[in-house]
């Protein structure tokens, strides 16, 4: 068995090895396709949208970023802290908006890496179907690395690193022969946190550049992230115990990485630096302010870009009793269990698709009956 081929229980995710070429042009894969994927794939031509078309998005619009804020100061971990007594009211609103740059940056860094990875499965997945939509969400992921490299382009000139923390997890997710760590890993973890820092974003931002271009990025992901739910429901209650364990603590152990290093007071000491700050300080005042009470309630929102994650996983059955009561510690599990598979950021992507639609002159919505129903999909 190779390593592609393992946890490969639904032929729709068939893998092989990524430099397999002659495995694409066996005669009876062409007429092996599945059907999981139509609605999804047809759904494409409704959520269309050009960054490099004005009528879709204008990056001429102009923000002032000495003086206005991108979000409002409760959105700055650290104005939180003992940060806030120690600065005045311009260095406040160089924090804030430079560490809205940084998070930009990382998701800049992140949709490259979803491209490359969306690029990757389509050297590996053998069926057509599932083929075709990878190479779908490929195009769709090139246009966000253009629309927010030309956001960041904009609102500072260039974007500052990828942080260690998220390039170490893209790097590991892209260059993995796993096929279900690429699906587990891009689709399920990181859309999971892109959809709900994405819907936090467009609800607080005060800059409408950033409000549209989070909503019409958000009308893609949505089916980004049903790729991963339609894997989730045909392989995981299918895996040998084993395996499922295998794929909840790996899961499990990226979660705890990327929580605990949410804030990165190192990777962001250049900020630091400006304002008079030592990242070590910075560091010790965030650990003092953000108290495991505090951050339960901060993940108690329905917005909370980790409890939308959680969500993630345990809809897809990737937390199960074995891991909950760590997921527990930070959010009501309980109540997670109660809602429906609907996500925070389906709304917000639905509204944005109607626009969509309206400007393309679509004339069906496709792409909205889709979402709801393509974890049903044959």
């Amino acid at each position: 068995m190779s390593t592609n081929e393992r946890m490969t229980v639904d032929a729709a995710y068939e893998a092989v090895a990524p430099d397999d070429f002659p495995a694409m042009m066996e005669i009876d894969r062409y007429g092996h396709r599945s059907t999981a994927f139509d609605k999804i794939i047809s759904a494409t031509h409704d959520h269309f949208w050009d960054p490099l078309d004005p009528k879709y998005i204008d990056f001429n619009d102009k923000w002032d970023l000495d003086r206005d804020l991108l979000v409002p100061t409760d959105f700055n971990l650290e104005l939180q802290s003992a940060v806030s007594d120690k600065l005045d009211e311009g260095q406040k609103i160089y924090l804030v908006n430079e560490s809205v740059r940084w998070t930009m940056s990382s998701i800049l860094h992140g949709e490259q890496g979803a491209l490359a990875l969306s690029a990757s499965l389509c050297h590996i997945l053998k069926d057509p179907g599932a083929q075709e939509y990878a190479a779908n969400q490929t195009r769709e992921e090139a246009r966000h690395v253009t629309g927010f490299a030309n956001y960041i382009k904009a609102r500072w000139g260039k974007p500052t690193a990828c942080g260690i923390v998220l390039r170490d997890l893209l790097v590991d997710i892209v260059a993995t022969p796993l096929a279900w760590k690429k699906l587990v890993g891009m689709q399920m973890i990181v859309e999971g946190l892109a959809m709900g820092t994405f819907a936090k974003f467009y609800s607080e931002t005060h800059d409408p550049l950033m409000k549209k271009l989070m909503q019409f990025v958000m009308t893609d992901e949505a089916f980004h992230h049903k790729f991963g739910k339609i894997w989730a429901d045909r392989t995981v209650p299918q895996l040998p115990e084993a395996e499922r364990d295998m794929i909840e603590d790996w899961a499990l152990e990226v979660f705890m990485t990327l929580l605990r290093n949410s804030t990165g007071p190192e990777q962001k000491k250049v900020i630091y630096e400006k304002i008079g700050l030592d990242w070590r300080w910075v560091q010790s005042a965030l650990l003092e302010a953000m108290t495991d009470r505090k951050l339960r309630a901060t993940m108690m929102e329905g917005t909370s870009v980790f409890r939308v994650l959680i969500k993630t996983l345990l809809k897809a059955g990737i937390i199960t009793k074995r891991t909950a009561s760590q997921y527990a510690a930070y959010v009501d599990m309980e109540e997670l269990h109660g809602e429906g598979d609907r996500m925070i950021g389906d709304d917000i992507a639905e509204e944005g698709i109607r626009s969509l639609l309206a400007i393309n002159g679509a004339g069906g919505h496709a792409a909205i009956y889709a979402m709801r129903n393509s974890a049903a999909a044959e």
